[in-house]
């Protein structure tokens, strides 16, 4: 029995190492280059190493075979490109926009919302929310940006003197916080206890997902669920998804107490703009992310699953990839002394001219800190990578991919790419002048990805950097503790250093 066993499974696994090296799929991608792997399982031992070297295996992968390699593993074919050609081939297309499969792991905490839905309802999710980015609807936002940001403020001067920061925690506490009051129209503050509870579950989950992309085992929702980790998952998801349908309903039963009054042409409602006034005996509630989906809902026919899905998914994606984009851009600051003192008298001067306040316009003209943004997340762009599934065989510059492929498209790669970007190393925000950007591969660029899956909130995103950072150094000298030099990155979802980094904080005395 045993001998019959044995026989059987070295027949099953000779016909797959024949399938895998014989068949079209791999005809096709074994004319790419790429690492050597062994015999049936391929490139996966490579990668069980620690997130920190797995970032710069990456990085020599993809410097090594510039600019396409691929990478296989028993049922799994990778292909990484990076040339901004091929780039704009995939991005362009309304054909390949299913993302791959590792977003999977985000099902349990988004569901399918925008981020991770495909096909026809990634169509019209993309359609009802593409309204609540509307300029009208961010200038309501942009308020709790700006106090936000103050508050950060505030609370360094509250210390007093010099303040050395672990930027992270830091940032991100501030992010949630701004996320939160616009995504769903409430402040994590006045939840007292569990306002700590939440924010520790947003974080878990997020080193949930990550712990759970570099372990392919783990990939299976059934083996993940029995594992302790699996069980820690529930119990923070019963926390997050709790704490989202409460505001839901509580919402909901708001706008049924004040008639929908505040549901109707909620772009052009100037009611929308007053703010702590009485109606039918309930205050009126400043505007959320929340109030549009609920009024989208009424037309079509989202249920109470659906809007908790894209709140749940406008914390996610609002939260951790600006803190992120926050650091590195506060850290470059502090090594650049002279482009911050540029960023410094640009910002002194537009409060200046709005009476010591921050104000949409004025966020909107601050060129030199606008160029530094742009250039730090060229540097350091928060979502790094892309991956999609290929779903039909697609031409590429030099080759065929084929059907069933997943493709990881390299933005941190092509960001440095020397053929497109000069001295790319360098922090040098002149990068984005205007006679400079002209004559640029339109997809040299891709902080914010492009084409039909673009992010949806890049402008919310940009205005929140500036509303947090220009405070900042209207009121600070910031000087480097840690230099970016020596700072080691880790592969996750979101760019991010694999320990804390900090940078000072001096007080700047105006009399």
């Amino acid at each position: 029995m045993f001998i019959t066993i044995l026989l059987l499974s070295t027949f099953i696994l000779l016909a797959y190492y024949h399938y895998v090296h014989y068949g079209r799929t791999m005809r096709l991608l074994n004319l790419l280059p790429g690492p050597l792997g062994d015999p049936i399982i391929g490139n996966a031992l490579q990668f069980h190493i620690s997130a920190e070297k797995l970032w710069k295996l990456f990085c020599s992968l993809s410097d090594n075979y510039y600019p396409i390699y691929k990478l296989w593993s028993i049922f799994i074919n990778i292909v990484q490109i990076r040339h901004p050609d091929d780039l704009e081939t995939i991005l362009s297309s309304t054909k390949h926009i299913e993302k791959g499969s590792l977003y999977n792991l985000l099902h349990p905490w988004l569901g399918t919302g925008l981020l991770t839905s495909t096909g026809a309802k990634w169509h019209t999710r993309r359609k009802i929310l593409t309204p609540t980015f509307h300029f009208s609807i961010l200038n309501q936002f942009v308020d709790i940006l700006i106090k936000e940001g103050d508050c950060m403020t505030k609370s360094l001067k509250d210390v007093g003197g010099t303040v050395v920061k672990d930027l992270i925690p830091f940032i991100s506490e501030h992010t949630l916080n701004a996320i939160c009051e616009t995504a769903m129209g409430i402040s994590l503050q006045k939840f007292g206890e569990f306002e700590q509870q939440y924010r520790n579950a947003t974080h878990d989950i997020i080193e949930l997902v990550v712990y759970r992309t570099f372990r392919p085992w783990f990939y299976n929702d059934l083996l993940f669920s029995l594992s302790p980790q699996g069980r820690k998952q529930k119990k923070i998801l019963r926390i997050l998804h709790g704490f989202t349908e409460k505001i839901i309903a509580e919402r909901k039963l708001y706008h049924e107490h004040t008639n929908n009054r505040y549901l109707k042409n909620l772009e052009n409602d100037k009611e929308t703009e007053i703010h702590d006034v009485e109606v039918f005996g309930v205050k009126k509630k400043r505007l959320a992310m929340l109030d549009l989906l609920i009024a989208a809902s009424r037309d079509n026919f989202l249920t109470d699953l659906d809007i908790r899905e894209e709140v749940d998914t406008f914390m996610f994606e609002g939260h951790d990839t600006t803190a992120m984009g926050i650091t590195f851009a506060l850290l470059l600051l502090a090594e650049h002394k002279d482009i911050q003192e540029s960023v410094r008298v640009e910002v002194d001067n537009a409060m200046q001219e709005n009476g010591g306040k921050l104000t949409m316009r004025s966020l909107q003209n601050l060129p030199v800190l606008d160029r530094c943004l742009k250039e730090a997340l060229r540097l350091y762009p928060s979502v790094f990578f892309i991956l999609r599934n290929v779903e039909e065989d697609v031409k590429l510059h030099s080759y065929v991919i084929p059907a069933g492929t997943i493709l990881y498209l390299n933005i941190y790669g092509v960001h440095r790419d020397p053929n497109f970007w000069s001295n790319p190393e360098i922090f040098d925000p002149d990068r984005f002048l205007s006679e400079k950007i002209k004559n640029r591969h339109p997809y040299s660029y891709l902080p914010f990805s492009a084409g039909p899956r673009n992010c949806i909130g890049q402008r919310f995103g940009l205005l929140e950097l500036k509303a947090m950072i220009a405070p900042l150094v209207h009121n600070f000298y910031l000087e480097p503790v840690d230099y970016l030099k020596d700072i080691r990155l880790k592969l996750g979802i979101i760019i991010r250093p694999s320990h804390p980094v900090h940078i000072k904080f001096i007080p700047i005395s105006r009399k």
